[in-house]
């Protein structure tokens, strides 16, 4: 590991970062927060207003149409040289690295369609829904799915049966959802930490199927027939070629690195924000500004890991400010630590690699509820590690 960890495990209600850039604050087993214990709420509610006057105050909640019209170009031209480079290529396997150029490019729209669903680009909300759903729809995926689900994680991240995406699906997050797999599910969930990354090899798959499970819903799905257009229109401008041009295995494979890698890419930039951190019980009081702190974590890297991560890097400050726009989170990050200090209130932040040891062991440490009863408790204890 690199950095100085105060300590791999931590009460986190109870340990506060230093303010020294090097430290790292590493929480990597679910901490239940009781209602009991949380006395300082009233304080803390006072410390967040006036950390967003503070904030307001350095202008860091302006627009940065500059800055997002460079990142649009940007994508538009590395689009632009991906279809160049399918057309000139033609039947050759070196059609496998186009996909994967385009797999990267459709994340990097996947994290402006993330921003412009926070209104952080555009200067009024409808505009910025617009947008989204265009970008969203033009990587096949949801918008009104997405904005439903991220919403709900964001007024309650990490709270059992709140937060969407601690919900069992393939992977349990929780020791309870462990518990009660079966078959297939359970075989996979004793083994989840290390099958992580390889599971998210499908996670392209799932975010087409469940968006177009949302859209063909019987329930009311706003701007349902405008998704659902953009949708097949993506996917006939996709497939169409790839299939006209390219031989049949080769077509299926140029389609299976782009979705493998898509979601690789999708889920290593989401991954590090919050699994392994807190797990906050149903019935806990918490402020806002302790919830969105306490259960979020922040990659440390400058420039390089914001762009890798579309601004996800700093997650403490997205959670608490989610309309600010990219380039002035990492501003915001030192006025936000200042304040845990004061505050006493733990912030996270590790290194990239850091981070996914801390997922992957966490996944681990939640699968052992899934071992069998009769499993050699030595094994278990070797599985921890």
């Amino acid at each position: 590991m690199t950095g100085i960890p105060i300590a791999p495990r931590i009460n986190a209600l109870s340990r506060t970062v230093a303010p020294a850039a090097s430290r790292t604050l590493e929480t990597d087993s679910p901490i239940r927060i009781p209602r009991a214990r949380l006395t300082s709420a009233p304080q803390l509610t006072a410390s967040y207003t006036q950390l967003a006057q503070t904030v307001r105050e350095s202008g860091l909640m302006r627009r940065a149409r500059w800055f997002y019209g460079l990142v649009g170009l940007s994508v538009l031209l590395c689009l632009a040289g991906c279809i160049a480079g399918f057309v000139l290529l033609g039947d050759s396997w070196f059609q496998l690295f186009v996909a994967a150029g385009l797999a990267i490019v459709f994340t990097q729209i996947a994290f402006l369609a993330h921003e412009a669903g926070h209104r952080q680009i555009l200067a009024s909300g409808p505009a910025n829904d617009r947008l989204a759903r265009v970008l969203a729809g033009s990587i096949g995926m949801s918008f009104s799915w997405w904005n439903a689900k991220h919403s709900k994680h964001h007024a309650n991240p990490n709270r059992v049966g709140k937060d969407p995406d601690i919900a069992v699906d393939t992977v349990s997050f929780i020791e309870e959802d462990a518990e009660q797999a079966r078959g297939l599910r359970r075989w996979i969930t004793q083994r989840q930490g290390w099958l992580f990354f390889p599971l998210l090899t499908l996670e392209g798959l799932n975010l087409h199927y469940l968006g177009l499970k949302h859209l063909l819903s019987t329930g009311p799905v706003k701007a349902r027939w405008t998704e659902l257009g953009i949708i097949s229109a993506r996917f006939a401008v996709l497939l169409i070629p790839v299939f006209a041009i390219l031989p049949l295995g080769m077509a299926f494979a140029f389609l299976g690195v782009q979705l493998a890698i898509f979601g690789v890419y999708m889920g290593a930039s989401f991954a590090p924000n919050h699994k392994g951190m807190p797990i906050i019980a149903k019935d806990a009081k918490l402020d806002f500004f302790s919830k969105q702190v306490r259960t979020s974590r922040n990659v440390g890297g400058g420039w390089w890991a914001t762009w890798l991560m579309g601004g996800l890097n700093y997650q403490i400050e997205h959670h608490l400010f989610p309309s600010m726009a990219r380039p002035f989170l990492s501003k915001a990050r030192q006025i936000v630590r200042e304040q845990c200090v004061a505050q006493n209130v733990p912030y996270t932040e590790t290194t990239l690699l850091q981070s996914y040891g801390i997922v992957i062991r966490y996944l681990n440490r939640v699968g052992l509820a899934a071992r069998d009863p009769f499993d050699c408790p030595m094994a278990g204890e070797l599985r921890r590690m």
